[in-house]
């Protein structure tokens, strides 16, 4: 008996274009910490190329229309009736919630996988898994290779093949569970929908120019290879991958695998966490002058007492770009955390259980330390603390630098370096700040060690344009900037949207605050009465 032949639901933007077709890939987004808005000058005439943001926010169900505009829901990235087989790479999973958002009708018959990191036979994630899957026949569990004591599986990633002989890739931040998913703000990166090469694959190597559509082919096969270094589990996929076109990809793999990595690696072999960081932005232009690296994040592990790794390691491979053409040193970045306090949880869509998903601990005497020297950089997340300090970064008051998600607490995580007028580059990642997920500096045998895994996909203006003098701008309750916002290019050159999950300017804690700690008993009742008892 045949199938019926099934109609694919087209998902649109808010301009009407296909949601990841070729088109979408050109219009990508970003924008500036501290530009301002200025009217377009009486001569200028010509017709100015404004693209949309590569990054997009999830939906979130408690927040008005005119807060959802662009955003994506699950069921939009998964819901697609001509998805065939599903690769589902995540922290945390809930099998029945994707089910749940896979076309009714189609559903029973996609082949589903589930990568997770519970190696452990009676760890309680792993035998819940193990029970849900039991239930569908077309879904089968895959174990990932955990070196590392204390690492996790932190991925999030769908690979979604379709019957119409397409792929498409979403990098994302969001575990795959109804809690991430509803009131939490995430984000995404979507591939184009990628089509079959028209000859048998060559061995992929790694001759293409970072940021390119066969440089991120090769270090995303390279990504899924590591999963099979111990057993198979990811070969199908790797095998399966290599048939498909990837030229219309525009965006750098930056990722992490598990495990001690050589730190003199040849340049065409991919590199993982802080390596890869460093790698890549060297080959991206960035500002000399007046620079901020913001990084927005969920969680700050353990760093230690003294703030070596994080200037040294971290922040020093964040602050690598590409040598500026004209003479005299750069500027090293000026960088900001953005990480929330207890009162920003407590009034959050959902109170006190934001915050469950939301880490850092300044218990013990080496936290206390860690939190003296991370304080002058803390800034917050909604950005109305009544005891915050706003910052110099931005000076302009416009509503336009409203995101709309101060109220929708933050699981996603972004790296943004921005200049005096607009925006080098910008990171949306599943990594926190942490040496799990980053890696530990180099070691005395020359090895850098990992314990986590973690994805990302990294743009600039120049890549997603193909022109040098393409700038990339900050875009608010939407994303794509209006023809009157420009950077610090002439007025003919094409112009990116970014995104931004977060109000401008940004507020910076004041001396007695202190970040939310989710360990940490909190008897102030949250908008809806309740209380946090701590764990």
């Amino acid at each position: 008996m045949t199938e019926p032949q099934l109609k694919r639901r087209r998902l649109s933007n808010e301009n009407g274009h296909t949601l990841g077709s070729p088109r979408d890939a050109e219009r990508v987004t970003p924008s500036s910490l501290s530009h301002p808005i200025s009217p377009p000058t009486k001569k200028a005439k010509t017709e100015r190329k404004i693209l949309s943001s590569p990054f997009r926010l999830t939906s979130i169900r408690d927040l008005s229309d005119a807060d959802n505009v662009g955003a994506v829901s699950l069921n939009d990235l998964v819901g697609d009736p001509l998805i065939s087989e599903l690769w589902d790479f995540n922290y945390l999973h809930d099998i029945d919630f994707l089910m749940g958002h896979l076309d009714e009708d189609t559903r029973a018959l996609t082949r589903i996988h589930i990568v997770h990191g519970f190696w452990k036979r009676e760890d309680s994630n792993r035998l819940m898994l193990q029970e849900h899957a039991g239930q569908h026949q077309n879904v089968t569990l895959h174990t990932a290779c955990m070196p590392e004591m204390f690492g996790t599986h932190h991925s999030k990633m769908l690979v979604l093949f379709r019957h119409d002989d397409t792929v498409q890739v979403i990098i994302h931040t969001a575990n795959m569970i109804a809690k991430d998913w509803t009131n939490m703000t995430n984000g995404a990166w979507i591939s184009p929908v990628l089509p079959k090469l028209q000859s048998l694959p060559q061995e992929a190597g790694a001759d293409g120019v970072v940021g390119s559509g066969s440089r991120f082919k090769f270090d995303l096969l390279s990504y899924l290879r590591a999963y099979n270094t111990i057993r198979n589990v990811c070969g199908s996929l790797v095998k399966d991958l290599a048939k498909y076109d990837f030229a219309a990809v525009r965006g750098a793999l930056v990722a992490s695998v598990p495990g001690k990595h050589d730190a003199e690696q040849a340049s065409e072999v991919t590199r993982w966490g802080w390596q890869a960081l460093k790698q890549t932005l060297k080959t991206v232009p960035a500002q000399t002058e007046g620079s901020e690296i913001v990084v927005q994040i969920s969680s700050i592990a353990t760093l230690g007492a003294n703030d070596t790794w994080l200037q040294r390691t971290l922040f020093d491979s964040l602050s690598t770009s590409r040598p500026p053409r004209q003479q005299g040193s750069a500027t090293r970045p000026h960088f900001k955390i953005i990480f929330p306090a207890p009162d920003e949880i407590r009034r959050s869509l959902d109170g006190y259980a934001s915050g469950g998903s939301i880490h850092t601990k300044i218990q013990s005497a080496a936290q206390t330390k860690q939190l003296q020297y991370l304080r002058p950089l803390l800034h917050h997340w909604a950005n109305d603390s009544c005891k915050g300090i706003s910052t110099a970064a931005s000076t302009s008051s416009d509503s336009a630098r409203v995101s709309g998600r101060k109220r929708a607490a933050p699981h996603i995580k972004t790296y943004i370096r921005y200049g005096a007028k607009s925006i080098d580059w910008a990171l949306l990642t599943s990594a926190n700040i942490s040496k799990q997920a980053w890696g530990e500096a180099t070691n005395k045998a020359g090895e850098v060690r990992i314990a986590s895994w973690e994805i990302g996909v990294m743009v600039w203006p120049e890549l997603l344009t193909g022109e040098p003098k393409a700038t990339m701008v900050g875009t608010f309750k939407t994303d794509k900037p209006s023809r009157e916002e420009h950077g610090d290019g002439d007025e003919d050159s094409p112009v990116v949207g970014l995104r931004i999950p977060y109000d401008l300017p940004l507020q910076k804690y004041g001396d007695a605050e202190v970040p939310w700690v989710a360990t940490m008993e909190y008897t102030e009742p949250d908008w809806m009465g309740r209380v946090w008892p701590g764990y």
